[in-house]
């Protein structure tokens, strides 16, 4: 095990906003608050993480219904396989105001946005928010997404890690296009700002033009926390060059062993201080008054809830494949691998859920819409904090992005059962000791990459 961790374990929440968590059964739970169409829902939820002292919460984000499944939305719609997707930065414009210290990250794309939009999104949330502000970098392509935003071609994988490379140079490149402090607010003199501390930018690239300045002054984080969770190579190579927190989703503790001790290793390579970068695998929290309570509620999870069809329907928008064609229990094929991007990986992940050479789409399916898709950590408030701590002394990770069976029961069980038990072994904090998201994460803040005039 080593010498034992004096870093803090990180506490991140995965959210939706829209009708499902991450799990596709959620929406049908007994508990479950169908109230994902009301601030006071998510208001609810960021103070009762804040209860709990998470570092942050932070939203996933699709731009489109899913509907690669048989060319319809129609079973997305049928099953509820997560049809609703309401806008984040709304949602976030809430939390600010609802919530005082959590962190409030969301996902925005480098496919469909353009680097000055996002540049000030983001920067304005980390003024509202005073300090809180993340941006979750996604890369990924998707022909429902592109059919909303009339894409006709997509560019390639490594190339579209080509592209967001830019992207971010030049979304941090609006960042900085303020001094810290450039505004001075002299009355009397009649000068608001110092224009010799105010940037163009003039960014000329492959991509991207963008003369600048930003329309916002510099942020109180410097700049917002950059989230990313690319698992392939050139994934890896750029959270090595860019991520503060990197999300995860390995299947059990060795192979995110391995995965946690290769991406500390690139990150060194790219000139950057691993320690300064978070490494969280996302994992399911199954918690009950006892024993038997919380594996009647796993069961419960695994086989009543989620819809094979529903499985299906999200399967085929992750892999960008309509599986219409194939049975359930049909196997998936080397062909199959051969043709689908991505799929190999998800296979070999499958295999070392369940063993054994042989996967079906059941299976495939399952993982993308089930409590399969990560580690689940099961029991009592103590067991599960056993389970955790492991991973985290194991130097498996840095700490955890917990997502919902449900909402926002998942999260009370947590914050309930779970919190206090960390907190009780040293591993968690018991209260908010900093007033920004970086401070929560003990990220320094970033001196501006541009020296004053």
């Amino acid at each position: 095990m080593g010498q034992r961790r004096t870093d803090k374990m990180s506490l991140v929440a995965f959210m939706q906003a829209g009708s499902a968590s991450v799990y596709a059964g959620s929406w049908r739970h007994p508990a479950t608050e169908h109230g994902y169409l009301d601030a006071a829902y998510y208001a609810k939820v960021g103070r009762q993480l804040e209860e709990g002292c998470f570092d942050l919460m932070f939203f996933d984000d699709r731009l489109a219904m899913p509907g690669i499944y048989g060319g319809s939305v129609a079973e997305a719609v049928r099953y509820g396989a997560r049809p609703v997707k309401l806008d984040l930065s709304v949602i976030l414009g809430v939390l600010a105001q609802a919530t005082s210290h959590i962190g409030l990250g969301a996902t925005y794309s480098t496919t469909y946005y353009q680097p000055f939009h996002v540049a000030r999104t983001f920067a304005s949330l980390d003024h509202l928010s005073r300090g809180r502000a993340a941006w979750n970098v996604v890369t990924s392509v998707n022909d429902s997404e592109a059919q909303n935003f009339g894409v006709d071609a997509h560019l390639g994988h490594d190339e579209r890690y080509d592209r967001a490379d830019e992207f971010l140079d030049v979304v941090t490149g609006l960042w900085d296009t303020w001094d810290d402090d450039a505004i001075r607010h002299d009355r009397a003199g009649g000068m608001y700002a110092d224009p010799d501390k105010v940037h163009e930018l003039r960014h000329q690239g492959k991509y991207f033009s963008a003369r600048g300045p930003l329309t916002v002054p510099r942020t109180p984080q410097g700049r917002p926390v950059i989230l990313q969770a690319g698992s392939s190579g050139r994934g890896r190579d750029f959270a090595s060059r860019w991520a503060e927190l990197i999300f995860t989703g390995d299947p059990g503790l060795a192979i995110a062993r391995e995965h946690y001790a290769d991406q500390k290793a690139r990150i060194a390579e790219a000139g950057r201080n691993p320690s300064a970068v978070r490494i969280c695998p996302m994992v399911y929290a199954v918690v009950g008054e006892s024993e038997s309570h919380a594996k009647e509620r796993e069961a419960m999870f695994l086989h009543d809830l989620v819809d094979p069809m529903a499985s299906l329907t999200l399967l085929s928008e992750l892999m960008n494949y309509d599986f219409a064609a194939h049975g359930l229990d049909d196997p998936v094929t080397d062909e199959l691998i051969a043709s689908v991007s991505g799929v190999r990986g998800l296979v070999q992940n499958i295999r070392n859920h369940i063993g054994g050479d042989t996967v079906t789409v059941r299976d495939l399916a399952g993982h993308r819409a089930t409590l399969l898709q990560g580690p689940r950590f099961v029991g009592t408030g103590p067991q599960v904090a056993d389970q955790m701590a492991e991973w985290f002394e194991a130097q498996a990770c840095d700490g955890f992005v917990l997502a919902a069976t449900h909402m926002p029961g998942a999260f009370e069980d947590v914050v309930r059962m779970v919190v206090p038990e960390l907190q009780r072994r040293g591993l968690f904090r018991s209260a908010y000791e900093a007033s920004t998201l970086r401070g929560h994460l003990g990220l320094e803040r970033p001196a501006s990459t541009r020296l004053s005039a």
